[in-house]
Protein backbone atom coordinates (compact mmCIF):
# COMPACT_ATOMS: atom_id res chain seq x y z
CA UNK A 1 0.00 0.00 0.00
CA UNK A 2 1.36 3.41 -0.93
CA UNK A 3 2.25 5.71 1.95
CA UNK A 4 -0.05 8.65 2.46
CA UNK A 5 1.41 12.12 2.95
CA UNK A 6 2.36 12.72 6.59
CA UNK A 7 0.14 15.36 8.19
CA UNK A 8 1.19 14.88 11.83
CA UNK A 9 4.54 13.92 13.36
CA UNK A 10 4.47 12.31 16.81
CA UNK A 11 7.65 12.20 18.90
CA UNK A 12 8.50 9.88 21.75
CA UNK A 13 10.40 11.72 24.49
CA UNK A 14 12.84 9.48 26.38
CA UNK A 15 15.98 8.74 24.35
CA UNK A 16 14.48 10.52 21.34
CA UNK A 17 14.26 14.13 22.55
CA UNK A 18 15.90 13.83 25.98
CA UNK A 19 18.51 11.42 27.24
CA UNK A 20 17.34 9.03 29.98
CA UNK A 21 19.64 6.58 31.73
CA UNK A 22 19.25 5.50 35.38
CA UNK A 23 22.86 4.31 35.26
CA UNK A 24 24.04 7.91 35.15
CA UNK A 25 22.77 8.41 38.69
CA UNK A 26 23.51 4.99 40.11
CA UNK A 27 27.08 4.85 38.89
CA UNK A 28 27.66 7.73 41.35
CA UNK A 29 25.83 5.92 44.17
CA UNK A 30 26.70 2.22 43.83
CA UNK A 31 30.36 1.58 43.15
CA UNK A 32 30.11 -2.21 42.78
CA UNK A 33 28.86 -2.98 39.23
CA UNK A 34 27.37 -6.32 40.31
CA UNK A 35 25.34 -4.70 43.09
CA UNK A 36 24.38 -1.82 40.79
CA UNK A 37 23.15 -4.26 38.16
CA UNK A 38 21.11 -6.11 40.79
CA UNK A 39 19.59 -2.87 42.03
CA UNK A 40 18.57 -1.67 38.56
CA UNK A 41 17.32 -5.07 37.42
CA UNK A 42 15.58 -6.32 40.58
CA UNK A 43 14.93 -3.40 42.97
CA UNK A 44 14.21 -0.29 40.88
CA UNK A 45 13.67 -2.53 37.89
CA UNK A 46 12.42 -1.78 34.36
CA UNK A 47 9.12 -3.49 35.25
CA UNK A 48 8.75 -1.27 38.34
CA UNK A 49 9.55 1.83 36.31
CA UNK A 50 6.97 0.73 33.73
CA UNK A 51 4.28 0.73 36.43
CA UNK A 52 5.30 4.27 37.36
CA UNK A 53 4.86 5.17 33.69
CA UNK A 54 1.42 3.53 33.80
CA UNK A 55 0.43 5.86 36.62
CA UNK A 56 1.52 4.18 39.86
CA UNK A 57 1.78 6.84 42.59
CA UNK A 58 5.36 7.67 43.55
CA UNK A 59 4.70 7.54 47.30
CA UNK A 60 3.13 4.10 46.99
CA UNK A 61 5.87 2.86 44.67
CA UNK A 62 8.73 4.04 46.88
CA UNK A 63 7.13 2.74 50.08
CA UNK A 64 6.56 -0.71 48.58
CA UNK A 65 10.15 -0.98 47.36
CA UNK A 66 11.58 0.14 50.69
CA UNK A 67 9.37 -2.34 52.55
CA UNK A 68 10.65 -5.12 50.28
CA UNK A 69 14.31 -4.00 50.21
CA UNK A 70 14.80 -1.92 53.41
CA UNK A 71 18.61 -1.98 53.22
CA UNK A 72 18.36 -0.12 49.88
CA UNK A 73 16.07 2.62 51.23
CA UNK A 74 18.38 5.56 50.48
CA UNK A 75 19.08 4.42 46.93
CA UNK A 76 15.40 3.71 46.28
CA UNK A 77 14.42 7.20 47.45
CA UNK A 78 17.05 8.68 45.13
CA UNK A 79 15.21 7.27 42.11
CA UNK A 80 12.56 9.92 42.68
CA UNK A 81 14.47 12.64 44.53
CA UNK A 82 17.41 12.72 42.10
CA UNK A 83 15.46 11.95 38.92
CA UNK A 84 16.99 14.89 37.06
CA UNK A 85 20.41 13.23 37.23
CA UNK A 86 19.04 10.44 35.01
CA UNK A 87 17.96 13.03 32.44
CA UNK A 88 21.13 15.01 31.75
CA UNK A 89 19.94 16.97 28.73
CA UNK A 90 18.22 17.16 25.39
CA UNK A 91 19.25 15.26 22.27
CA UNK A 92 20.07 18.39 20.33
CA UNK A 93 19.92 16.93 16.83
CA UNK A 94 16.36 15.73 17.32
CA UNK A 95 15.28 19.00 18.91
CA UNK A 96 16.62 20.86 15.86
CA UNK A 97 14.56 18.61 13.58
CA UNK A 98 11.47 19.26 15.72
CA UNK A 99 12.08 23.00 15.48
CA UNK A 100 12.54 22.77 11.71
CA UNK A 101 9.29 20.83 11.32
CA UNK A 102 7.34 23.35 13.37
CA UNK A 103 8.91 26.30 11.54
CA UNK A 104 7.87 24.69 8.25
CA UNK A 105 4.28 24.53 9.47
CA UNK A 106 4.03 20.83 10.28
CA UNK A 107 1.83 19.66 13.17
CA UNK A 108 3.92 17.97 15.87
CA UNK A 109 2.77 16.04 18.93
CA UNK A 110 4.36 13.95 21.70
CA UNK A 111 3.36 10.48 22.90
CA UNK A 112 5.44 9.32 25.83
CA UNK A 113 5.63 6.63 28.48
CA UNK A 114 6.34 8.83 31.49
CA UNK A 115 5.15 9.14 35.07
CA UNK A 116 2.95 12.22 35.40
CA UNK A 117 4.96 13.79 38.24
CA UNK A 118 8.39 13.34 36.69
CA UNK A 119 7.03 14.42 33.30
CA UNK A 120 5.95 17.73 34.82
CA UNK A 121 9.43 18.17 36.27
CA UNK A 122 11.05 17.27 32.96
CA UNK A 123 8.74 19.46 30.90
CA UNK A 124 9.66 22.47 33.04
CA UNK A 125 13.34 22.02 32.12
CA UNK A 126 13.03 21.92 28.33
CA UNK A 127 11.41 24.76 26.34
CA UNK A 128 10.93 22.60 23.24
CA UNK A 129 7.84 21.02 24.83
CA UNK A 130 5.99 24.24 24.01
CA UNK A 131 6.36 23.46 20.30
CA UNK A 132 3.90 20.57 20.45
CA UNK A 133 0.25 21.02 19.52
CA UNK A 134 -0.62 18.28 21.98
CA UNK A 135 1.01 15.77 24.35
CA UNK A 136 -0.28 12.42 25.59
CA UNK A 137 1.50 11.12 28.71
CA UNK A 138 1.01 7.49 29.76
CA UNK A 139 0.98 8.29 33.48
CA UNK A 140 -1.92 10.68 32.97
CA UNK A 141 -3.92 8.20 30.89
CA UNK A 142 -3.28 4.94 32.74
CA UNK A 143 -2.12 3.41 29.45
CA UNK A 144 1.37 2.72 28.18
CA UNK A 145 2.85 2.02 24.79
CA UNK A 146 2.64 -0.44 23.08
CA UNK A 147 -1.03 -0.69 24.12
CA UNK A 148 -3.00 0.26 20.97
CA UNK A 149 -5.43 2.27 23.09
CA UNK A 150 -2.87 4.98 23.81
CA UNK A 151 -2.26 5.46 20.08
CA UNK A 152 -5.99 5.77 19.54
CA UNK A 153 -6.18 8.18 22.48
CA UNK A 154 -3.85 10.59 20.68
CA UNK A 155 -5.49 10.35 17.26
CA UNK A 156 -8.99 10.70 18.71
CA UNK A 157 -8.09 13.59 20.99
CA UNK A 158 -6.46 15.66 18.26
CA UNK A 159 -8.52 14.53 15.29
CA UNK A 160 -5.66 12.87 13.42
CA UNK A 161 -5.85 10.37 10.58
CA UNK A 162 -3.74 7.32 11.57
CA UNK A 163 -2.47 6.66 8.02
CA UNK A 164 -1.21 10.26 7.86
CA UNK A 165 0.43 10.16 11.30
CA UNK A 166 4.13 9.35 11.76
CA UNK A 167 5.54 8.03 15.07
CA UNK A 168 9.20 8.50 15.93
CA UNK A 169 10.15 6.12 18.76
CA UNK A 170 13.30 4.28 19.83
CA UNK A 171 11.49 1.10 21.01
CA UNK A 172 10.78 -1.51 18.34
CA UNK A 173 7.62 -2.79 20.07
CA UNK A 174 6.16 0.71 20.01
CA UNK A 175 7.01 1.13 16.35
CA UNK A 176 5.33 -2.19 15.56
CA UNK A 177 2.26 -1.25 17.60
CA UNK A 178 1.92 2.07 15.80
CA UNK A 179 2.06 0.33 12.44
CA UNK A 180 -0.56 -2.18 13.58
CA UNK A 181 -2.80 0.80 14.38
CA UNK A 182 -2.38 2.07 10.82
CA UNK A 183 0.26 4.69 11.57
CA UNK A 184 3.51 5.23 9.77
CA UNK A 185 6.52 4.79 12.07
CA UNK A 186 10.28 5.28 12.22
CA UNK A 187 12.49 3.55 14.80
CA UNK A 188 14.80 6.23 16.11
CA UNK A 189 18.51 5.51 16.42
CA UNK A 190 20.03 8.92 15.72
CA UNK A 191 19.10 12.34 14.39
CA UNK A 192 21.00 11.90 11.12
CA UNK A 193 18.96 8.86 10.08
CA UNK A 194 15.79 10.60 11.17
CA UNK A 195 16.65 13.61 9.03
CA UNK A 196 17.07 11.35 6.01
CA UNK A 197 13.67 9.77 6.69
CA UNK A 198 12.10 13.23 7.00
CA UNK A 199 13.59 14.16 3.67
CA UNK A 200 12.30 10.96 2.06
CA UNK A 201 8.81 11.69 3.33
CA UNK A 202 8.88 15.22 1.97
CA UNK A 203 8.86 16.84 5.40
CA UNK A 204 12.18 18.61 4.92
CA UNK A 205 13.55 20.66 2.07
CA UNK A 206 16.64 19.58 0.16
Amino acid sequence: MQEQPVKAVVFDVGNVLVKWDPGLLYRTLIADPVERNFFLSEVCSPAWNQELDRGLDWDVAIAERIATFPHYATWIAAYRDRWEEMVPGAISGTVILLENLVNAGHACYALTNFNAETFRRTRARFPFFELFRGIVVSGEEGLIKPDPRIFQCLTDRYGLEPAQTLLIDDVSANVAAARSCGWQAHQFTDAEKLAREMLRLGLMGN
